[in-house]
């Protein structure tokens, strides 16, 4: 390929980005999602809820963790829109908000073992 074409090719390739490009808000919503869930204790806590809804004080059993740091941590993450909760009676049991999350951790967790 000479260079014409090679540049060619990249103003091609340019055009493409611009147009696919999110906007600003939604790469800073993206951006702050994938903060929240990419702290290592939030990231377990996911784990946890990966098999259904929770109560904080099991959510603390399976992630090794007082009540009061399980609490402050799906506080974010409800904030982020990342876990949902219900009241059931006196307890409040959280759960996986977006099934996509889900699909990134599975992702994710794949490729630990790439190179």
């Amino acid at each position: 390929m000479d260079f014409e074409e090679e540049e060619k090719l990249h103003e091609e390739r340019l055009k493409a980005a611009l147009a696919s490009m999110p906007s600003e808000g939604d790469v800073a919503e993206m951006a702050a999602r994938f903060k929240a869930i990419s702290e290592p204790s939030r990231l377990k806590i996911l784990f946890a809820l990966a098999g259904g809804e929770l109560c904080v004080d099991h959510v603390g059993e399976a992630v090794n963790a007082n009540q009061s740091a399980v609490s402050h941590q799906l506080r974010i993450l409800k904030d982020n829109r990342i876990v949902k909760c219900r009241r059931l009676g006196k307890k409040v049991l959280y759960s996986i908000a977006d099934e996509h999350v889900l699909s990134m951790m599975r992702s994710a967790r794949e490729h630990l073992g790439c190179e």
